[in-house]
C-alpha cells in the first residue's frame, strides 16, 4: 500500500502515453524519488477484524476521489485514485457517489457481509436512497451500495480532512494528518 500512489507516478505513468515525448524531467526524477522512498517505508496500519463493523470516509474533487476505512478508530486503508477523463465532466453530487462506490469496491472483501457507516461531507447523499429521480449512472451505482448492509451519514467538510487530502494533490506526509485527528 502506498498512500497517493496515482499522484505520486502521475508524472511517470504520463511518460508511458503514445502521444507523449519520453522526456526525464525534474519532476519525473523527484516523483520516482518519492515513489522510492515510498516503497522502502511501511505505514503503520491496523489488521482488520472481519466480526467488527468499519467505517468509511468519503470525498472527491476535481483532481480525484480518496477514501479511507477504519475500525474502532484505527486506519485499517487509504484509497485514492485519479479521475478519469469522463467522470471529469461529472457533477458533484455523482462525484461523491463515485468516491463511495469506489470505497466500497476497492474494499468489498472487508465489507460485504458486515456493517459499515459511510461518512461524506456531502449532505445529499444521505438521502440517496429515498430520492425518486436517479440518471442511469446513479441507478447503477445505488444497486452496488444496495448489495451493501451500510448507511451515509453527512460529515462536515472540514472534519473529514484525511478524505480531503486523498482526494486533492496533497503536498507533505499524510501520515501527520492522520495523527492529529
Amino acid at each position: 500500500f502506498i498512500e497517493g500512489f496515482s499522484k505520486i507516478v502521475l508524472p511517470l505513468s504520463q511518460l508511458t502515453r503514445k502521444s507523449v515525448k519520453f522526456e526525464w524531467t525534474d519532476h519525473c526524477e523527484s516523483s520516482f524519488q518519492e515513489l522510492k522512498r515510498r516503497l522502502t517505508t511501511a505505514p503503520v496500519l491496523t489488521i482488520p477484524d472481519p466480526s467488527r463493523s468499519f467505517t468509511i470516509y468519503s470525498d472527491s474533487s476535481r483532481q480525484g476521489l480518496g477514501c479511507l476505512l477504519m475500525q474502532d478508530g484505527q486506519v485499517v486503508a487509504f484509497a485514492s485514485r485519479q479521475l478519469k477523463t469522463h467522470e471529469q465532466n461529472y457533477p458533484k453530487h455523482d462525484l461523491e457517489l463515485a468516491a463511495v462506490v469506489h470505497a466500497l469496491k476497492i474494499w468489498r472483501h472487508y465489507l460485504y457481509g458486515g456493517q459499515c457507516e459511510i461518512f461524506t461531507d456531502h449532505k445529499s447523499l444521505q438521502y440517496i436512497f429515498t430520492q425518486k429521480e436517479l440518471n442511469m449512472r446513479q441507478r447503477h451505482w445505488l444497486e452496488l451500495v444496495k448489495d451493501y448492509d451500510c448507511t451515509i451519514q453527512y460529515h462536515l467538510g472540514k472534519a473529514n480532512v484525511v478524505a480531503d487530502a486523498l482526494s486533492r494533490k496533497v503536498k507533505g506526509d499524510l501520515t501527520y494528518v492522520v495523527t492529529q485527528q
